[in-house]
C-alpha cells in the first residue's frame, strides 16, 4: 500500500478566536467551507498561523475537532502537533488520530536550540510512537530558531510513516536539495513560504502549506493547477499576483494580518491571542488597499 501523499495546496488555517484563545466555532466553520469552496488539497489547522503556541491542550482538541467534522472528508485535514517536548507532541499527535486527522504536521521543537541528533530522535521517537498517522516534519528556523539539515531529513525519511517535510526556510536552494536527496525516497516535500511556490514546484515540490491561502485560497489553486497543467506561464502570472497579500504581512505582528484580512471579507477571525495586538487604524488601511487592489474585498 503506498504512503500517504501530501499534496496541493493546504492552507495554514488562522484559528478564529478571541484574545485568550477560546474558538469561535461559527466562524471556524464558515473559514473551512470558504477554503474548501476555494479549491483546495487539504486544510492544515493548528499550524504558526493558527496560534498553536498561545492555544491550550483543550482548545487545540476542540478545533481538530470542528474542523474534522466539518471538512467530512471532503480534503485532507492536517494536524499542527508541534510542542516542546517530545512527551507533549506524541499525546497530541494521539488526540489528532483519534479526532480522525489524515495526518500530523511538526515543527521542529523551539526555544531548547536542538542539535540534529536530537531531533532526529525526537521525530523518530515521535513518529514510532503513533505509528497509524503519517507525519510531515516542519521546518521553520526563522521562527523555531533551527532548521533541518539535508542529512537528517533524508535519515528521517527512512521512518516508514515520516511522508514529508514542509519547507518555510524560503531558502529554493535548500528545498532543491531537500527534494534531490531523497528522490526514489517515497518522500515528499512542500513550499512553506508562500513567495516560493512556483519555483519549489519547478524543484519537484508537491504543493506548499501556505498563510494567505486563507485570504485567497482560488489564486494560490491556480498557482499550483497551472503548472500541474503545464502551464507554467499562468503559474508564475499567478505567483507574482499574490505578492502584495504576502508583503503586507509586515503590517503587523504575525499572524494578525490573516486575520484582519479574513474579518474584512466577512468571515470574523477575531483578536489575535494576547500579547499580540490586533493592527493599528493605518496599517489596517493599507492592508484593505491590498485587498481592494486585489479583488479579494
Amino acid at each position: 500500500m503506498p504512503r500517504f501523499m501530501p499534496k496541493g495546496i493546504i492552507p495554514a488555517m488562522a484559528t478564529p478566536c478571541d484574545r485568550w484563545g477560546n474558538v469561535n466555532e461559527t466562524s471556524l466553520r464558515q473559514l473551512v467551507n470558504h477554503l474548501i469552496a476555494g479549491g483546495v488539497h487539504g486544510l492544515f489547522p493548528i499550524g504558526s498561523q493558527g496560534e498553536f503556541y498561545a492555544l491550550t491542550t483543550e482548545q487545540k482538541k476542540r478545533v481538530l475537532e470542528i474542523v474534522v467534522d466539518e471538512t467530512r472528508g471532503r480534503v485532507p485535514v492536517y494536524a499542527g502537533t508541534a510542542a516542546l517536548t517530545t512527551r507533549e507532541t506524541i499525546e497530541l499527535t494521539k488526540i489528532a488520530r483519534d479526532i480522525g486527522a489524515s495526518a500530523v504536521s511538526i515543527l521542529t521543537p523551539y526555544f531548547t536550540n536542538l542539535s540534529q541528533r536530537e531531533l532526529t530522535a525526537y521525530f523518530t521517537e515521535t513518529a514510532q510512537a503513533v505509528p497509524e498517522i503519517p507525519v510531515l516534519l516542519y521546518a521553520n528556523p526563522a521562527r523555531a530558531k533551527v532548521g533541518l539539515n539535508v542529512e537528517t531529513v533524508v535519515e528521517l525519511a527512512k521512518v516508514d510513516n515520516i511522508v514529508g517535510v514542509k519547507d518555510s526556510t524560503g531558502d529554493v536552494t535548500l528545498t532543491g536539495e531537500y527534494i534531490r536527496a531523497t528522490r526514489g525516497m517515497d518522500f515528499h516535500v512542500l513550499a512553506g513560504r508562500d513567495t516560493v511556490i512556483y519555483a519549489a514546484l519547478c524543484h519537484g515540490a508537491t504543493g506548499s502549506i501556505a498563510s494567505c491561502a486563507n485570504v485567497a485560497p482560488a489564486l494560490m489553486v491556480e498557482i499550483y493547477e497551472a503548472f500541474q497543467a503545464g502551464d507554467h506561464e499562468r503559474s508564475l502570472a499567478a505567483q507574482y499576483r499574490l505578492a502584495p497579500l504576502r508583503q503586507a504581512f509586515e503590517l503587523g505582528t504575525f499572524p494578525v494580518v490573516v486575520k484582519e484580512a479574513l474579518t474584512m471579507m466577512g468571515i470574523d477571525a477575531g483578536e489575535p491571542v494576547h500579547p499580540v495586538l490586533p493592527m493599528t487604524d493605518d496599517a489596517r488601511e493599507k492592508l484593505r488597499q491590498v485587498l481592494v487592489g486585489m479583488k479579494i474585498i
